[in-house]
């Protein structure tokens, strides 16, 4: 397209990956001053997915997006985290204010309706990443990312951890009366608030190798992995069903020195993917396309990525670390018992309960 006379020409975003922070850039770049394509190998929105607590810096984030009242409005409130033992028993309790779960697909959706009309959208695997020294390409394609391959090296590579996450929705407000997490030996059991019913997530050690099992197997193997824990577990995998449900190995990135390379740029799991334990990585997949929007849409480009990298960088990988840590901490094995002992001295100090 020709600007019109006296106009600058627009420079050229390519953005690789259709979630949520591709999306979210996507809704919030200035199309006057950019022209944006966004790349999705993915056809149509995803058909499951579980819930996402939405932090206060992701929903300042939804705002800027313009989308934040459409997402509360159909998003259960969460109040705070409990950590239990197997039997059900609270050892701590970490109250969040103003938290609220949101459905991953509920979350695309609106993201994706945000997304203004003038953007181009491409659809299909990219084998590979060209550069563009007169525009920017962003990688926003998850935690495998072809652009932090092609970029970052083979060094910056996902790394996969001994941990196999399997979460889903089932029918009924059982999370009213046992949310929180149960943390076992070696074993992590989430139950929450979600739009549709109650949300669960589950954690355990696997040598499965990605891509060898289904989820019909992996669901009867958590039954019996979690067969002497509390009784709403059990409930709560007596009901899920393939269908609503997800099995996956949990994979995060390296600690990456920079998420800038010239005229590329990472943001969401592409430049941090965490393991789910802080429930961060949605979160901060957002302020990230948000502060590059931002960032982008008042500076030169080269400042506005300098900027970007001053912004996100340090915090974003500080809040990876820490989520690896708490997981290591959750599904602790030989050390359970000193965990859960302190967990319980813990539950008993002023501001925790």
């Amino acid at each position: 397209m020709t600007p019109p006379t006296g106009q600058a020409a627009r420079t050229r975003v390519s953005i690789i990956g259709g979630g949520i922070a591709g999306l979210a850039l996507a809704a919030c770049l200035d199309t006057r001053r950019f022209e944006v394509t966004i790349s999705e190998q993915r056809a149509g929105l995803p058909a499951v997915g579980t819930s996402l607590a939405m932090w206060p810096a992701a929903q300042q984030a939804l705002a800027a997006v313009g989308i934040l009242d459409a997402v509360r409005t159909s998003s259960p409130a969460v109040e705070g985290v409990a950590v239990r033992d197997p039997a059900g028993t609270i050892l701590t309790t970490a109250r969040a204010a103003g938290l609220f779960g949101v459905s991953r697909i509920e979350l695309i959706r609106d993201l994706d309706a945000a997304v203004p009309a003038g953007v181009q959208r491409a659809a299909g695997r990219i084998g590979g990443v060209r550069r563009d020294e007169s525009g920017l390409v962003v990688g926003a394609d998850g935690v495998h990312s072809v652009v932090r391959r092609d970029c970052w090296g083979a060094r910056a590579g996902a790394r996969i951890t001994p941990f196999l996450a399997v979460r889903g929705v089932v029918p009924g407000p059982l999370w009213r009366e046992h949310s929180g997490e149960y943390w076992g030996r070696g074993h992590l059991f989430g139950i929450g608030p979600a739009a549709a019913g109650t949300n669960w997530y589950a954690a355990f050690r696997s040598g499965r190798e990605p891509g060898s099992f289904s989820v019909a197997e992996v669901l009867a193997e958590t039954r019996g992995r979690y067969a002497c824990f509390a009784p709403a577990i059990r409930e709560v995998l007596a009901t899920a069903v393939p269908d609503t449900s997800l099995a996956q190995r949990v994979w995060t990135t390296p600690p990456l020195g920079r998420y800038v390379r010239g005229r590329v740029v990472l943001v969401g799991d592409a430049a941090h993917a965490m393991t789910p334990n802080l429930g961060r990585g949605a979160c901060e997949a957002l302020v990230d396309a948000v502060t590059l929007a931002d960032m982008l849409n008042r500076r030169p480009l080269d400042e506005g990525l300098a900027a970007y990298e001053r912004s996100r960088h340090v915090r974003t990988q500080a809040v990876r670390a820490a989520s690896s840590a708490v997981m290591r901490l959750a599904l602790a094995e030989r050390a359970q018992p000193v965990r859960d002992a302190l967990l319980g001295l813990a539950g008993r100090l002023p501001g925790f309960r």
